[in-house]
């Protein structure tokens, strides 16, 4: 009977693990190959696909998977050790560190250098924003709406009205992949 159980909970997840690379498939080889400013040989691509199952667990919107990737690259190149925003600092230190380039006042809750944290907390802080500020302010009733409005709700300054029709820079690099994605298709 234990056996049965074991092996049964191993094909539960064999199934999900092919799912989950069936629904990124095209996303992951996008985030690999079409990352503005980096070879693809340099990608991590185990760094990729963890990325991706911490992406899935909040169940973004279909035409919204693979946003950690684009924020993720276009913050760090996927580069956990990634150190910028120096222009706002007075002594010329690095403001921004890690794989999404969270500021100082991220410590208190994570390691900004564990890409794993990192992209956990960012899409916590993305959900949240669902809950709270966009959910109070912007009356969308299209959920991609909402979940871009959160998007970049979270990774912004808080605004008074908040920002329910601005858009993330690492949108437009999402759209960009899902354009090219889309040309492969055709060609099929």
């Amino acid at each position: 009977m234990l056996i049965t159980i074991i092996i049964g909970s191993l094909f539960a997840n064999a199934g999900s693990i092919n799912e989950l690379e069936t629904k990124y498939s095209d996303i992951s080889y996008q985030a690999i190959n079409n990352c503005p400013g980096l070879n693809s040989t340099k990608v991590d691509r185990k760094l990729i696909w963890d990325l991706i199952k911490i992406e899935n667990k909040y169940s973004p919107p279909e035409s919204l998977r693979g946003m950690v990737l684009a924020a993720a690259c276009q913050e760090s190149k996927y580069n956990p050790n990634a150190k910028g925003d120096r222009k706002f600092s007075k002594t010329r230190k690095p403001k921004a560190i890690g794989i999404l380039q969270f500021w100082p006042w991220a410590n208190k809750y994570i390691d900004r250098t564990n890409p794993l944290e990192s992209a956990n907390f960012w899409m916590k802080r993305i959900v949240k924003q669902l809950d709270t500020s966009v959910r109070k302010n912007c009356k969308f009733r299209n959920i991609k709406r909402r979940w871009i409005a959160a998007w970049v709700t979270a990774i912004r300054y808080p605004k008074k009205g908040g920002r329910c029709y601005e858009k993330p820079k690492h949108y437009r690099l999402l759209k960009k992949w899902y354009r090219n994605m889309k040309k492969q298709n055709e060609r099929r």
